[in-house]
């Protein structure tokens, strides 16, 4: 049995879950009348994970019950997020090329790709994509460790420029003091091989990597991390202003993706409570 959390606006709660899956609530107490009671507790408890995580899928569900202290199947997940429409189904929407490789600045091969992370800080992943405002674009670029996919630094711009990327940098600099011999790898866009950011790397004493041209697969956590930010933030709302924009992501990227939002490839862990786990070999 599930046990039901606290709710201090109940009411809110239930107002937004109506928003998101298009139903009146008269819908929602109505067809309470002739459920399973441990479905209906179990149906509460699913439907407070998607508010939280709008973008979860059945397989992700299962899991943070766990962790919230429910033992579940998943088939018996997926059979109530089928029956209370709670799967989420993401259009794909327009696609802009935002990487500029042609340019003549020099370039650097891909270091990254022959190296098992055994540790926080020992590469870093960076690239940038568009967000879409009711009347204009502006341009995220973000850092991820590349060890614990938790995303160390990122900046909002208006412009699509090596500032941004820099920017971006800086935080990431700031927040986790890399030790020298740390390999960067990014695309071959200008904004990553200017001097201006080349310089930055070289501050640091950061190994620069790049990928092949025209092959995203060579900067794939970059991918997966913006493939999971759109699916499970941008295009689930509609930001009126940049202002807008830039408190949103700071919660998704802050408070939901570094701190709560399970990753299949780290044991169905947060990228923060994973690091956390990181117990550095003695002597090094």
């Amino acid at each position: 049995m599930i046990t039901l959390a606290h709710q201090e606006h109940p009411e809110f709660s239930l107002v937004r879950l109506c928003e998101l899956l298009d139903v009146s609530r008269s819908w929602y107490y109505e067809r309470d009348d002739q459920a399973d009671p441990e479905d209906i507790a179990l149906r509460d408890e699913i439907e407070r994970i998607i508010l939280e995580f709008s973008g979860y899928g059945y397989r992700r569900v299962t899991r943070e019950l766990a962790r919230r202290g429910g033992q579940v199947n998943h088939k018996r997940v997926l059979r109530i997020m089928r029956e209370e429409a709670l799967l989420c189904h993401i259009k794909k929407r327009f696609v802009m090329v935002t990487t500029n490789s042609r340019h003549g600045f020099p370039v650097y091969p891909n270091v990254l790709a022959d190296v098992a992370l055994s540790a926080p800080d020992q590469a870093w992943v960076a690239d940038f994509t568009y967000i879409r405002l009711r009347s204009a674009f502006v341009y995220l670029a973000c850092i991820l460790d590349a060890y614990s996919r938790r995303c160390v630094g990122w900046h909002l711009s208006r412009e699509m420029n090596t500032q941004m990327t820099s920017r971006a940098l800086q935080q990431a600099v700031r927040e986790r003091h890399p030790q020298p011999g740390l390999i960067h790898h990014s695309a071959r866009g200008v904004q990553y091989a200017s001097h201006e950011y080349i310089e930055q790397l070289q501050a640091i004493e950061a190994q620069i990597s790049m990928s092949a041209v025209g092959n995203p697969y060579d900067n794939a956590k970059a991918e997966s991390f913006f493939k999971t930010l759109k699916q499970e933030e941008m295009y689930l709302k509609e930001y009126n202003s940049f202002a807008d924009a830039e408190q949103n992501l700071t919660t998704f990227i802050e408070k939901v993706y570094n701190e709560k939002r399970l990753h299949s490839s780290l044991g169905y862990l947060p990228p923060a409570e994973f690091e956390a786990t990181f117990t550095p070999v003695s002597g090094s």
